[in-house]
């Protein structure tokens, strides 16, 4: 309002005879502009709303787990929405669906080391890696399983005629948003000297690979076994092993080992995958979440998890994957569309329905 002001001033006295035809035109501008800021609450609104309204504040538990439900009490328009419980599956309730992975890891982990890790016969091939999906699906591992093959014989544990080789799975899980600075904590711990990581960064098995899925977007393929996954924390593994060797050799029941851990960042976020999983439910969300499976599996998991301003991070996100005509104008219009997408899901259907909703969230322009 002042710059408009000053600015109609500035030209009045310029035009120099016009000075008072200019001051009352300056006046009735300021006046316009302060009556328009006084009936409008003196609120100007210049943030999106991602959220419905009339949201309770969930209770962040680790004991129960939550979810949204659709308060029948209020107008769809207003898409009031309460907090009740949802019940977390035990080991029963997910075997059924996993019945291979459940037979791999135990129940209980060796006591020797802070990672979950657990002795494994080995009765295969003279390659243990020739199979491993992850090679055969991006040739560019080849020079990191060249090194664990290496040094795979040399730490197989001969007992009774019977060989066994130490399996682990990660200690803890860097997971999180897209663009949210995954990467960057990620390359600042490989430095530690007391952490280790997968072979590859993002393994994304939990979430994909497991499945089949290669890529986000994309129908299965074949699965990864387990052991393919199990396969990339192998060099860990195996310089952990080595240490509690030489431990028993020295008779210290002190054994420093590193913890080992693995950066895929969907973990937290991608449940696309169980419409394939559980292909003979008719229900519109799924029974089951990934972090169902690693609760039961690795109940003493550690997490960390990075976060970012939802709208610094979501504008990242476009400008890193859009792929061509970005703008901000652009970036405004596919919110406001995604917005009233989502929306439009939670007249008919309940929150839970919507956020799994893999075709809805496959057409969401951001």
């Amino acid at each position: 309002m002042l710059c408009t002001l000053c600015y109609s001033l500035h030209w009045c006295r310029n035009l120099g005879r016009r000075t008072l035809l200019c001051l009352v035109f300056a006046l009735v501008i300021a006046t316009f502009v302060l009556t328009s800021y006084v009936l409008s609450g003196g609120k100007q609104d210049h943030t999106f709303h991602f959220f419905p309204s009339k949201l309770k504040e969930p209770n962040l538990s680790f004991k129960k787990s939550q979810e949204y439900k659709q308060d029948k009490t209020t107008s769809s328009s207003g898409h009031g929405l309460l907090w009740v419980s949802r019940r977390i599956p035990d080991i029963e309730d997910l075997r059924q669906f996993e019945p291979h992975i459940f037979s791999i890891i135990p129940q209980e982990f060796l006591q020797f080391s802070r990672n979950p890790c657990w002795y494994q016969e080995y009765k295969g091939e003279r390659d243990p890696y020739s199979n491993n999906a992850y090679l055969l699906y991006a040739k560019r591992f080849r020079t990191i399983f060249e090194e664990m093959r290496q040094s795979f014989w040399k730490r197989l544990q001969a007992i009774g005629g019977h060989h066994y080789r130490l399996r682990c799975l990660p200690y803890f899980y860097i997971i999180g948003q897209p663009k949210c600075g995954t990467t960057d904590l990620y390359n600042r711990l490989l430095v530690h000297p007391s952490v280790r990581f997968s072979a590859i960064k993002e393994p994304q098995w939990w979430t994909r690979k497991r499945v089949g899925i290669l890529r986000q977007k994309e129908t299965p393929k074949s699965r990864f076994p387990l052991e393919n996954y199990l396969d990339l924390f192998d060099l860990a593994a195996q310089e952990i092993q080595g240490l509690h060797s030489e431990m028993k050799r020295k008779e210290d029941g002190n054994i420093d080992s590193p913890i080992i851990g693995e950066a895929s960042a969907s973990t937290m976020w991608d449940n696309d995958a169980w419409i394939y999983i559980y292909d003979n439910v008719t229900n519109t969300e799924p029974p089951h979440l990934t972090l169902d499976f690693i609760h039961v599996l690795q109940p003493n998991a550690k997490f960390i998890v990075m976060l970012r301003d939802p709208v610094e991070r979501l504008y990242s996100d476009y400008l890193y994957f859009s792929v061509a005509n970005k703008s901000v104008e652009d970036f405004h219009d596919k919110v406001n569309d995604s917005v009233q997408m989502f929306e439009s899901c939670l007249r008919t259907s309940p929150l839970r329905s919507c956020v799994y909703n893999t075709t809805l969230n496959n057409l969401l322009p951001v």
